[in-house]
């Protein structure tokens, strides 16, 4: 039976490689749509939970894990050598930057080669990893292709990129576009085919490097916005101006402008990394990306913004921040998301006590807190815990918080996330960035 039958007839065995914010949910997915799927991952945790049903991951509901594990039809492991039974490989690994700010691959083509190292014929390799244009052609295609297989022929390699929003309700992995860039006009046909199977809407495009920058560009234009509307903030703060005030106005206008809103820097996997991809990838044209560059510039410097104005906030009220007391409110990236990578916050509180300020944190995501090498613990959210601070920082707009006792209890609030703009009443006490 060919590849494109055993896709068609979901008689395929689908490898998922990574399991992690991606890779779970695109296996959960695999296995719904009536695959037999084979997750892979090196952290035991992981392939323990996997195994036993227990989700770590946001977007995954246990429910639905449970179901296609006992149904036999999901299993993880941490054994490479088990590829050589798949029939299709999706490759959702991290792609971090060095300290250089360079692109990291180095899971990219750890990977690869252990796929290579398994490969048969009739296989289809995807990428889904994020990561600049040209990676799939010049970094992994020639190590699979090292072991004989001809691509287009008896291998088929695309790069479809994961456009994951942790905790966006409306739009998951089956509902958002796929898109999808084949190596050779067969490996398209194999790649769609394989993804319209458990995806609504799949747009082909002609290469694994128009994929590739597409998804680059997508976070890129976020970063940029972002950028632009933190510069704005900082901008109405010393016009005395309020930038949500300005923003939604500007909000009424029908076309020709998109709302972005400001915020004490930018965390995830995603808008903090990738722009670097592209401007790393952009020097081999002679190309210096400096729009893309200016964006990361005035977003990594937004922390240290919050801590100078929180300073200026103090002094006003006769406090120094060294021996404040201050309380964090949210230290994820996103607001109702468990998710900590590249948070704005850790940046934050390790300003501030460098600074000399007393810091306790609040969220019910986060439990515990990586900082300068200590762990530190959430702590209950109390009218009397909020009533003893010097300041309520509020650096990551949880739902889950009562803003109502926050503005009520605390002497002063600055809020970096708009989160107390629907509580009632006089709030000469509130702060926006």
């Amino acid at each position: 039976m060919s590849l494109l039958d055993k896709i068609k007839n979901r008689l395929a065995v689908v490898g998922v490689v990574g399991l992690g914010y991606v890779g779970l949910p695109l296996a959960v997915l695999q296995a719904k749509t009536g695959y037999r799927v084979l997750g892979f991952d090196q952290v035991v945790e992981k392939v323990e939970r996997v195994n036993t049903g227990s989700s770590y991951v946001l977007d995954v509901e246990e429910t639905a894990l449970r179901e296609v594990v006992r149904a036999g039809r999901l299993s993880a492991t941490t054994d490479f050598g088990k590829l050589r039974g798949c029939d299709v490989i999706l490759i959702c690994v991290p792609t971090p930057l060095t300290r250089n700010k360079e692109p990291d691959i180095s899971a990219i083509v750890s990977v690869s080669q252990q796929v290579a190292a398994h490969a048969h014929p009739d296989l289809l390799v995807v990428l889904e990893s994020t990561t600049y244009p040209g990676t799939t052609d010049d970094v992994m295609l020639p190590i699979l292709t090292a072991t004989g297989l001809k691509v287009g022929d008896n291998l088929f390699v695309a790069f479809s990129p994961e456009r994951v929003d942790p905790g966006n309700r409306s739009f998951k992995t089956h509902n958002t576009f796929k898109l999808v860039g084949g190596v050779t006009p067969a490996c398209l046909k194999i790649a769609q085919t394989f993804y319209e199977q458990s995806v609504v809407k799949i747009f082909p495009v002609s290469s694994p490097r128009v994929a590739e920058m597409t998804k680059v560009f997508e976070n890129v234009f976020r970063s940029v916005n972002i950028a632009l509307v933190n510069e704005l903030a900082i901008l109405c703060d010393r016009m005395n101006l309020n930038v949500y005030e300005v923003i939604d106005a500007a909000a009424t206008k029908n076309f020709g402008f998109m709302p972005f809103y400001p915020g004490p820097g930018v965390g995830g996997h995603c808008i903090p990394l990738d722009p670097y991809y592209l401007a790393w990838k952009s020097k081999e044209y002679d190309l210096h990306t400096r729009f893309i560059e200016l964006a990361g510039e005035i977003n990594e410097g937004m922390p240290y913004y919050v801590v100078a104005k929180l300073q200026r906030l103090l002094n006003r009220r006769g406090r120094c921040l060294n021996g404040a007391s201050i309380l964090v409110l949210g230290v994820t990236y996103k607001a109702d998301v468990a998710d900590p990578r590249e948070t704005p916050a850790v940046k934050v509180m390790e300003l501030l006590k460098r600074e000399g300020a007393h810091l306790t944190y609040v969220d019910p995501f986060a439990p515990t807190l990586e900082l300068e090498g200590r762990s530190f613990e959430a702590v209950p959210l109390t009218g009397a815990l909020v009533a003893r601070s010097d300041c309520a920082l509020i650096l990551t707009a949880h739902s889950a918080f009562d803003y109502d006792l926050i503005v009520r209890h605390a002497p002063l609030v600055f809020d970096t996330r708009h989160g107390t703009r629907n509580v009632k009443g006089l709030r000469e006490n509130v702060v926006y960035l």
